[in-house]
């Protein structure tokens, strides 16, 4: 049986394919409307962390999991059990808006014997379902 930190590793991993395919998706059609030398091309670089956070806050909170918590059997729930509000999926999806922080979130957490430090900020937990 894998522990739920595995499946929210390898749920990590299916989420980033998720993300880079409708990142391509859209990069494709951004790149039929403007050239590669249009200013407004060039945005595009900080629009995608905030639509990957948007990916993550929105699927946790309606859902309450991602696509790949979802196909791991995973969970996001407030602490107290009730499903998390709009402000714990922002604060506890902070470290998505690039891939690579994620690691310090997690590391800080180990430090602190906590789950993700991020996790205990937003006072919410990933449960196996």
């Amino acid at each position: 049986m894998m522990s739920v930190f595995l499946k929210r590793v390898i749920a990590y991993f299916m989420d980033f394919f998720v993300v880079s395919a409708f990142m391509w998706i859209v990069s494709y059609l951004l790149s039929l409307v403007l050239s590669v030398n249009n200013p407004i091309y060039h945005y595009f670089i900080y629009v995608v962390p905030v639509l990957i956070m948007v990916y993550f806050v929105v699927c946790e909170k309606f859902a309450g999991s991602s696509v790949g918590k979802s196909l791991m059997y995973l969970q996001v729930i407030s602490q107290n059990g009730a499903p998390i509000s709009w402000s714990q999926a922002i604060v506890r999806n902070l470290t998505k808006i690039y891939w690579i922080p994620i690691i310090f979130d997690w590391a800080i957490g180990k430090i602190l014997k906590e789950d993700r430090f991020f996790n205990v900020i937003s006072k919410t937990v990933v449960i196996g379902a």
